[in-house]
């Protein structure tokens, strides 16, 4: 499915909630969730591969789960359990004229912050967190003597995003959400969430 069509799709659905929604009376305390979106992955240069490949770049669905503490209206504390999906595809190069296929696979955990101003039953908020993830990515090259590149390692990056939330059924909270990570050996990193939680 298209970036463009999951947006809107998440769109539709949040503002479909937010017109039953209310102001909530339980806005502290534990909270669970999980949540589906779209993540995109682009990695400009990989020396590794002798120019072989020049830029990979796909999208794949997303998933995590997570659970947080609402000290007040205002803040909220939230540990993410994220799996990035598998970004596969076709590659290829203009000036070395290889082409083959890759794989990205992401998964890690995420502790995040949360600056909420609510605004009635509708709330807008900024998100920044800390991922530590597993990231295995191979790829297979038709045109190049030499064998074929893989890595699997642990890293860490920030990332940082924003979106609006709204809370219906009085303890449903439904949230939509851009996000954006700085990795240092990936490029381009990017998610759209819709999630629910369940406040307690």
């Amino acid at each position: 499915m298209k970036r463009s069509s999951i947006l809107a799709a998440m769109v539709l659905a949040l503002s479909s909630g937010a017109a039953f929604a209310q102001s909530p009376d339980n806005d502290e305390g534990l909270y669970i969730g999980a949540g589906f979106g779209q993540f995109n992955v682009g990695v400009d240069d990989i020396d590794e591969t002798d120019e072989a490949v020049s830029r990979i770049d796909d999208d794949d669905n997303a998933w995590k789960i997570f659970a947080g503490w609402r000290l007040n209206p205002y803040v909220a504390f939230e540990l993410n359990y994220v799996d990035f999906g598998e970004n596969s595809g076709s590659t290829g190069s203009d000036t070395a004229g290889s082409s083959g296929n890759y794989t990205a696979e992401l998964a890690g955990f995420q502790p995040a912050v949360y600056g909420i101003f609510p605004l009635g039953p509708v709330e807008l908020f900024g998100k920044v967190g800390y991922y530590f993830y597993d990231v295995d990515l191979s790829l297979n090259l038709d045109n190049v003597d030499q064998d074929n590149f893989s890595a699997d390692t642990s890293e860490e990056a920030l990332s940082y995003g924003f979106g609006v939330g709204a809370t219906v059924l009085e303890r449903l909270n439904l949230k939509l959400e851009y996000e954006k990570i700085d990795s240092d050996i990936l490029d381009d990193l990017d998610a759209i969430w819709l999630s629910g939680a369940w406040r307690f």
